[in-house]
């Protein structure tokens, strides 16, 4: 089956631009369009889009309120991909801890894209670990001690040693497989592992694992 796409932004160029370096892949199907994030939920609702590109800029919802909004509405949402021109921006991490699964660059190459909609589609992976971390340096609550909801989230999480070990690898960027070889265990080991770290962390995903890891100081994000 191939993953299906729901692009929104408020450029039509942009998203011809999306569809075009999308549409071109065998496993990857435009399946709709939006120009705001007030019409993301009914869309997302009729058309059950694997993941949704979404402008993290709108005039009438941002892709932050929008994010939110899916995550706070539908049940089972899909995985949210927010694009954006600048990729140090405050809007992007807060995009990010409002739920977000990763970020893409309106100047990325089309490689990029297409390998950006399938990670995320995928989520076995972290998604640009490096500019997250420099975002969470940047823009995360608190210093190298972090704030204190995300470490009293840590400390209700009682991560195992082994889980806390999965969660540093995860926050360096790398794969299920990648932390398999790493520790010399399999593949399905680490996936028990990473579904243990995000139950007990209240995670919806790896994404905002690795944001509590940086922001309650459990990772250094430099």
């Amino acid at each position: 089956m191939p993953v299906t796409v729901l692009l929104v932004d408020d450029e039509p160029l942009v998203r011809a631009g999306l569809r075009a370096v999308l549409e071109a892949q065998p496993d990857i199907e435009v399946v709709g369009e939006a120009a705001d994030g007030a019409a993301v939920i009914p869309l997302v609702r009729q058309l059950r889009p694997d993941v949704v590109a979404m402008d993290v800029r709108m005039p009438l919802m941002d892709g932050i309120e929008a994010t939110r909004a899916v995550l706070r509405t539908v049940p089972e949402p899909p995985k949210i991909l927010v694009v954006t021109t600048f990729e140090n921006d405050e809007y992007v991490y807060e995009a990010l801890r409002a739920g977000a699964d990763g970020f893409l660059l309106k100047r990325a190459r089309p490689a990029e894209i297409v390998h950006a909609v399938r990670l995320v589609a995928e989520g076995e992976s972290l998604l640009f670990p490096a500019s997250v971390r420099r975002l969470a340096a940047e823009y995360g609550d608190g210093d190298n001690g972090g704030n204190r909801a995300a470490r009293a989230v840590l400390e209700r999480a009682r991560l195992t040693e082994r889980e806390a070990e999965v969660l540093r690898l995860m926050a360096r960027g790398l794969s299920n497989a990648e932390i398999a070889a790493r520790l010399v265990v399999g593949t399905e080991t680490v996936k028990s592992h990473v579904s243990a770290v995000l139950a007990k962390l209240q995670a919806r995903d790896r994404t905002q694992a690795v944001i509590v890891a940086y922001e309650s100081g459990f990772v250094a994000p430099g």
